[in-house]
């Protein structure tokens, strides 16, 4: 799937749209942090390298949203990288 993602550099995170119940509607707009997008999946530079981080690994993330608002819809979702617990070497490879 393909991500409408939109750096905001005030909340130093990434906005993206989720849909749980399928496309088109209802949609969630949820976030992941510049942190977890930095070190988890390797990004480097500004905005528009942290963009692009989320629309390669948009699989992974789009995952764990929906696996944060299932667990607790009322809540905001927003991605940080304890969200992101894979062995080391699942996690190197995941970057290169």
């Amino acid at each position: 799937m393909t991500s409408d993602a939109i750096y905001c550099f005030d909340r130093a995170s990434v906005l993206f749209a989720i849909y749980p119940e399928g496309s088109p509607e209802p949609r969630v707009v949820a976030a992941i942090a510049e942190d977890a997008l930095r070190d988890v999946f390797g990004a480097r530079g500004g905005g528009d390298s942290l963009v692009e981080t989320c629309r390669e690994h948009f699989d992974l993330i789009e995952q764990a949203a929906l696996r944060h608002y299932r667990h607790d819809p009322g809540r905001p979702v927003m991605l940080g990288i304890d969200d992101f617990a894979f062995p080391s070497s699942f996690a190197a490879d995941l970057v290169n």
